[in-house]
């Protein structure tokens, strides 16, 4: 989704203005010709660009785990030609091997929300902001999904005015253009189906309290209530009780280290609010039906990948 959100607008551009604006090339690792997507789909591919060429901007799209994403060419081939001026960009996970080849330091960014939390782990001097995408100067960034259609407007209306780049949109039935700073995930009362402020309040406050866990009366005062009224509205909105809801998105929280990190079961267990490790190992198991380390990707254990298997691939635009 996100490699098709962020290529098909500049090919409707093409057709909208009956000529070739943008010109679109695929990049990839390995002899082989191709690429294949997170579905399975294959996409034929070129060698990674090398000398000087006239690139405008290339994106790095990439998912699955970060285990996938150690590439040393991929990450000499960008340093290259961010050193040559070409705009450099990452799409869902592309941020992080941005990140990898040193190309994010002291740059505004964003990420996929589920790679946020093992990029800040890797790289603690660097500090994305969730915003659905981020262009700043010769960096451009996405959360991906759909979220590449509105960075593709933004970057088709900036050379070609906002006129044309609605025409753009509408092609794509898309009527809502989101904006830059708009959240990459539903709000609060959506995501939980509840409206009542104090609960909004409380859960706010305990998905940005992971690592030291908040206590009730903390909750409450945030929440400007009492604690029996907060315990109330927990067990009658929601079906659990405030500490089972906090200790469930701590645990959510810990199962995105898991996929995403290679940090230890330990680590994952403190930076969820779980300072013992057994008693994290036995609310994990009580919650998911199996152990934490079962939940880890093979890859984390494996030999690193070998250079041409199917992550990241690079589709750059040039004009």
């Amino acid at each position: 989704m996100s490699f098709a959100s962020a290529t098909e607008p500049f090919r409707a551009a093409n057709r909208l203005a009956g000529r070739a604006l943008y010109t679109l090339r695929f990049f990839g690792e390995g002899p082989s010709g191709s690429v294949a997507s997170s579905s399975g789909a294959a996409m034929p591919v070129e060698a990674l660009p090398g000398g000087r060429n006239d690139l405008h901007t290339v994106f790095v799209c990439a998912g699955g785990t970060v285990s996938d994403w150690s590439r040393p060419a991929i990450h000499a081939c960008l340093r290259r030609l961010a050193r040559q001026g070409t705009r450099i960009g990452g799409i869902s996970g592309g941020p992080y091997i941005l990140a990898e080849a040193g190309l994010l330091d002291g740059r505004d960014f964003t990420v996929h929300w589920e790679h946020d939390a093992a990029l800040r782990e890797a790289f603690p001097h660097l500090h994305p902001r969730l915003a659905r995408f981020v262009v700043a100067q010769d960096r451009v960034t996405c959360g991906g999904g759909i979220a590449p259609i509105d960075m593709a407007y933004a970057l088709i209306a900036e050379r070609m005015g906002p006129g044309f780049a609605r025409r753009v949109s509408d092609w794509f039935l898309h009527t809502a253009v989101g904006a830059p700073e708009d959240p990459q995930r539903a709000p609060l009362t959506e995501r939980y189906g509840i409206h009542h402020p104090a609960l909004v309040a409380a859960l706010d406050a305990m998905e940005k309290a992971l690592e030291i866990p908040l206590g009730r009366r903390t909750l409450a005062v945030l929440a400007g209530v009492s604690e029996r009224q907060l315990d109330r509205l927990f067990q009658d909105k929601l079906g659990r009780t405030l500490l089972d809801q906090y200790r469930a998105i701590r645990l959510d929280h810990a199962r995105r280290l898991l996929h995403q990190s290679p940090l230890s079961i330990g680590a994952v267990a403190a930076l969820s609010g779980f300072p013992d490790a057994t008693h994290f190992a036995r609310c994990y198991r009580r919650r998911f039906g199996h152990t934490p380390s079962s939940e880890r990707p093979l890859s984390f254990s494996a030999p690193p990948p070998v250079l041409g298997d199917d992550r990241p691939r690079a589709p750059s635009t040039s004009r």
